[in-house]
């Protein structure tokens, strides 16, 4: 891991050398678009190469931290909720059963995002791998729009802003927080993978009493033939 890390970090000085906050709003909207670029390496080497390293402050690295930042991570987000609210549902109808999910699951989700919604938008946004993929379900749950991206931004802000100040900090030595948040990483990981281990059992549990419910009524509809 730490050695893709190390490529992504090459690739991303180059870009940051071409392309300014420019870059730095290109690969945070591909990060909220689903696509697991860690913002713990972009906003830090951002924080330190285009704002410490050009003598510039550390308001100065909140502030266009945050803000580049948040708005690549809203953009991005725009985009996965949109094809959450416009395919995620037709998709999931479809072909759900193939991946274990059953309309009332989505039910289950709209109900779950209908109360929890916005502060889950806004949470999600301060914490490691979740913050990439829940805007996809929220465009599939069709959480308000307006509430949905000012939350992100707000949300991706904070986060960015943070990161970036910790790269200006520590300067050249900006993987130095990148290690010191790594940690932080596995039990999330582990929290995402019990609850997917408890959605399988769930659903395998559930088809198991479904099938036990249902064959008495197939063996008394269709008795054994009579020699």
């Amino acid at each position: 891991m730490e050695a893709l890390e190390h490529q992504l970090v090459l690739f991303l000085e180059r870009l940051f050398q071409g392309m300014g906050w420019g870059g730095v709003v290109a690969i945070m909207a591909l990060e909220s678009a689903n696509i697991p670029i860690p913002s713990e390496v972009t906003m830090p080497l951002a924080g330190w190469m285009l704002v410490q390293a050009r003598d510039g402050t550390l308001l100065q690295a909140i502030l266009e931290g945050g803000f580049y930042g948040g708005l690549g991570c809203t953009l991005g987000s725009l985009l996965s909720y949109a094809l959450g609210y416009y395919g995620g549902r037709p998709f999931l109808f479809r072909y759900g059963r193939y991946l274990l999910i059953h309309p009332r699951d989505l039910e289950a989700a709209d109900r779950w995002f209908a109360r929890w919604g916005m502060w889950a938008t806004f949470i999600s946004r301060l914490l490691p791998i979740v913050r990439t993929f829940i805007s996809f379900p929220a465009g599939v749950a069709r959480v308000s729009i307006f509430p949905f991206t000012v939350l992100t931004f707000t949300g991706s802000f904070l986060w960015c802003a943070g990161l970036a100040a910790g790269g200006y900090i520590f300067g050249q030595h900006w993987e130095e927080l990148r290690r010191l948040m790594r940690p932080f990483d596995i039990p999330i990981a582990l929290a995402l993978l019990v609850g997917f281990a408890y959605y399988l059992y769930r659903h395998i549990r559930h088809a198991r009493e479904g099938y036990e419910a249902l064959s008495p009524a197939l063996q008394e509809a269709d008795p054994p033939g009579e020699e």
